[in-house]
């Protein structure tokens, strides 16, 4: 009856997807859904760009071996990322009125310092949609009792997000995320308060989770500690500003004030909604020790969505498995179309721009695709953590895109030979690091950024600005 009822839930959401699909004939429409999404929906698309299976699955697996102190990167990071993008970003890259973040690379800069960190940016994904499709391999398993196995699950779910999203685009998207919000939200408040009860309410659970010191979250007074704490916040504070599913939010806001506040007000959201996966996985680790502590050694990962199918009612587990199957969709096709209109619409129509509009949509959709199928073979061949998936992904757009983004909205005097140091020194010191394997006392990644901005400084002041650049300044 359980696997039933989710698989007639997916099929709603795929027909509701397609039906949205049915009037999207252009590029842009396809990219930014015409530029006609509500506050309420722009809120509910910028939480659902976060709140994924790293949210449910990764940080409340985190949580209980670590407390907040594994999870400055998330949600701490992520929830600031949305807040600063939202009050410094969103106002000047709507004005702008792009289709893609690439478009202000090419504007402000040149083609080949869009292309290249288009590419950095198209790389970056593909550990967070990877995320959201393991997560989905790892439900089905759970809800079969095995039966359906991870790697199958895999496949199963990167179908049904992909049928909708390859068809309409942001439309598909904005309107199957109405609907999942609501099971969100709904779903696991009604599930979190039976944990709770279960584990003694709500006030118990806290003080436990105090008196453990799972609320510890600042670093200690060791230089090589705050450094760490530091890398943590920033790659996904700062490595996900650079990103299309954000700015594709943004950009698809009916006007500006949506865009600045939506935005803003979704990373706050985000942050304390945050808490409910946090606050359900600590109840069932109270109420159910043995069982916990026999998942957490096997992969701990499994806590929420074991528990949850083997201990309480089926009602309750059709309502947390149709949430929990909502966070990773909603966030799965977001992350599944940035990536792909970054690649059509600032690689390939910027190699041949005499590509018709017809023939970029076409693009665009093969490249879908085409990606969804780079995802599941990276997802097969995977071993990291739904949580590491994440956590690494942005590390490559913090040290070669975020110094470019900023000084080219902010300083006049920023121009292409800065952009191609930042972006050359920024991604070399930081892989060479990292291929090198050389410890020091800051992380590689938060070296990469501080050689970015040091590139950008340098180049920007050793050459003068192009006439091309100048008008890319002032737009």
């Amino acid at each position: 009856m359980l696997l039933t009822l989710i698989a007639i839930y997916l099929v709603v959401s795929v027909a509701i997807g397609l039906y949205a699909a049915r009037s999207v004939t252009t590029t842009r429409e396809y990219i930014t859904a015409g530029r006609s999404l509500s506050f309420p929906m722009v809120l509910a698309m910028v939480f659902a760009t976060w709140f994924g299976a790293e949210t449910v699955l990764g940080i409340s697996a985190t949580f209980l071996e670590e407390g907040f102190r594994g999870l400055i990167s998330d949600p701490l990071g992520a929830s600031l990322c949305l807040v600063l993008f939202g009050l410094v970003f969103a106002r000047p890259l709507y004005r702008r009125n792009l289709l893609t973040l690439g478009d202000f690379f090419h504007d402000r800069y040149s083609r080949p310092i869009e292309r290249s960190i288009s590419f950095c940016i198209v790389v970056s994904y593909l550990g967070w949609v990877a995320a959201q499709v393991s997560a989905l391999g790892l439900v089905f398993n759970v809800l079969s009792d095995g039966v359906i196995s991870r790697d199958v699950g895999v496949l199963i779910g990167a179908g049904v997000v992909l049928a909708y999203t390859l068809v309409g685009g942001m439309a598909s998207v904005a309107a199957t995320t109405a609907l999942q919000m609501v099971v969100i939200i709904v779903g696991l408040l009604i599930v979190a308060g039976l944990a709770g009860e279960q584990a003694g309410g709500l006030v118990p659970v806290v003080e436990r989770a105090a008196a453990e010191g799972k609320f510890e979250w600042l670093p200690t007074l060791d230089l090589v500690d705050i450094l760490g704490w530091i890398a943590a916040l920033v790659t996904m504070a700062l490595g996900s500003i650079p990103q299309q599913d954000v700015f594709q939010r943004v950009n698809a806001s009916v006007n500006e004030r949506t865009a600045v506040w939506a935005t803003t007000l979704g990373g706050v959201s985000y942050f304390f909604f945050a808490a409910v996966p946090l606050y359900l996985a600590y109840a069932v680790s109270i109420s159910h020790p043995e069982l916990t502590a026999q998942l957490m050694a096997e992969d701990s990962q499994l806590v929420l969505p074991t528990i949850v199918a083997n201990t309480m009612p089926t009602w309750l587990q059709v309502v947390f498995f149709g949430a929990l199957l909502s966070v990773i969709m909603s966030t799965a096709s977001g992350t599944l179309l940035a990536p792909s209109v970054t690649f059509a619409e600032n690689i390939v129509k910027s190699t041949i721009p005499t590509l018709t509009d017809r023939q970029l949509l076409l693009i665009t959709r093969l490249t879908v695709f085409g990606f969804t199928l780079l995802v599941v073979a990276y997802t097969l061949f995977s071993n990291a953590s739904i949580h590491a998936m994440v956590e690494s992904a942005y590390r490559i757009t913090l040290a070669g895109a975020f110094v470019p983004l900023v000084a080219g909205l902010f300083w006049r005097r920023a121009n292409t030979p800065g952009a191609a140091l930042a972006l050359g020194m920024g991604l070399t010191s930081w892989i060479s690091l990292e291929v090198v394997g050389v410890e020091l006392i800051a992380e590689p990644h938060l070296v990469g950024l501080l050689f970015s901005a040091v590139g950008m400084v340098a180049g920007s002041l050793m050459f003068g600005r192009t006439a091309h650049e100048r008008k890319g300044a002032l737009a």
